[in-house]
C-alpha cells in the first residue's frame, strides 16, 4: 500500500468496473480505505475488487443500478455491515444518452437523469441519513465526505446533451445542498467536473490516448478525490472544481452582470423594451448563461487565474 491518508476509512464507489470510477477505487485503495466497489455489471465491479486487493487494499464488489433505491441499500449496508462503518462515498456511475433536443426520447431524457440524479441522490441521503445518526449517537461530528460527479455540460449547455447537462446542473445544485445540510453533522460534500478519456466520453475525447502524458488520464482526477475524503480537506465544503491534466480549477458563483431598476413605481412594458431590450441591442448574442470559458483552461503546467 503507498499511501494512508485514508487508513481506516471505508469508502463507496459507483461505476467502478471501469474508466475513472476505476481510477478512483484503486487509488483510494491505495491511500488505506476499505471499498464497496458498485458497477451495473458485476463481472466489471468484481474485476475492479481484484485489481484494488493487488495494491493491498481490501474490497467488496455489489453490483446493481444506483438508479434504483434497492442497489443504495445494499452499498450503504455492505459499507457499514461487512466493514464496520462508512466515511467517503463517491458517485461517479453514469451514462449518455448524446441527441439534440428535439430528438430526444422520453427513455433518452429519463434514463439519464434516474441514473446520474437520482443516483447521486439516492446514496447521498442514505449516507447523510447515517451520519446524523453517528453524530447523534457520538454527541459530536461525523466524518462524512461525499465527492459528487458533475461536468462542464452544465456550464457550458451542449446542444446535444440536454438530458445530461440537466442531470449535471442538478447534481451540483444537490451538492451544495447537501454540503449545507451536512455540516453540523461533519459531513463534507464537493463536486468535480472531470476531464477524462474513458469509454462514455470516447465520443468526445476519442478512444485513443497520445503517446507519453495524457492529459485526460483518469490518473489525473483520482488522486485529488482521495485527498477530498481525506481528512486534510475538511475544511472544503460545498465546491466545485474542474480537474484534469494537473489542473485542479476552482469555481466561482456566477455573479450579477447587470441590475435594472425601474425609474417608476413599476415596470411597464415600454420601459423594459428600452431599458432591457436596449441593453441587449448591441449585446453579442451568443453570450448566454453559459460559462464557456472554463472550456479554455490552460494546457498541463500553466496555471489559469482569473
Amino acid at each position: 500500500m503507498t499511501g494512508t491518508v485514508l487508513d481506516g476509512r471505508v469508502a463507496i464507489v459507483t461505476g467502478a468496473g471501469a474508466g475513472l470510477g476505476r481510477a478512483e477505487a484503486l487509488e483510494l485503495g491505495r491511500q488505506g480505505a476499505a471499498l464497496v466497489v458498485n458497477d451495473v455489471a458485476d463481472e466489471a465491479a468484481r474485476a475492479t475488487v481484484a485489481a484494488v486487493e493487488e495494491v493491498g487494499g481490501k474490497a467488496l464488489a455489489v453490483a446493481g443500478d444506483v438508479g434504483e433505491r434497492a442497489t443504495a441499500d445494499a452499498l450503504l449496508a455492505a459499507a457499514t455491515e461487512h466493514f464496520g462503518g462508512l466515511h467517503l462515498v463517491v458517485n461517479n456511475a453514469g451514462l449518455v444518452r448524446d441527441k439534440m433536443l428535439f430528438n430526444l426520447t422520453d427513455d433518452d431524457w429519463d434514463t439519464v437523469v434516474r441514473v446520474h440524479l437520482r443516483g447521486h441522490f439516492l446514496l447521498c441521503r442514505g449516507a447523510l441519513q447515517y451520519w446524523r445518526g453517528v453524530s447523534k449517537t457520538d454527541g459530536g461530528p461525523a466524518y462524512g465526505r461525499i465527492v459528487n460527479t458533475a461536468s462542464e455540460a452544465f456550464l457550458s449547455g451542449p446542444a446535444g446533451q440536454a438530458n445530461y447537462g440537466a442531470a449535471k446542473a442538478g447534481i451540483t445544485a444537490l451538492t451544495v445542498s447537501t454540503a449545507r445540510a451536512g455540516a453540523r453533522y461533519g459531513v463534507r460534500a464537493n463536486a468535480i467536473c472531470p476531464r477524462a478519456r474513458t469509454a462514455m466520453t470516447a465520443g468526445t475525447f476519442g478512444a485513443e490516448a497520445p503517446d507519453g502524458n495524457d492529459p485526460l488520464s483518469t490518473d489525473h482526477v483520482a488522486p485529488f478525490v482521495a485527498y477530498l475524503g481525506s481528512p486534510g480537506a475538511d475544511h472544503i465544503n460545498g465546491q466545485v472544481f474542474v480537474v484534469h491534466g494537473g489542473h485542479v480549477a476552482l469555481l466561482s458563483p456566477p455573479s450579477i452582470e447587470q441590475d435594472f431598476v425601474t425609474g417608476g413605481e413599476a415596470w411597464t412594458v415600454g420601459e423594459l423594451a428600452d431599458r432591457i431590450g436596449g441593453y441587449f441591442d448591441d449585446r453579442d448574442p451568443a453570450r448566454m448563461f453559459s460559462a464557456t470559458d472554463v472550456l479554455e483552461l490552460g494546457q498541463p503546467g500553466q496555471e489559469t487565474r482569473p
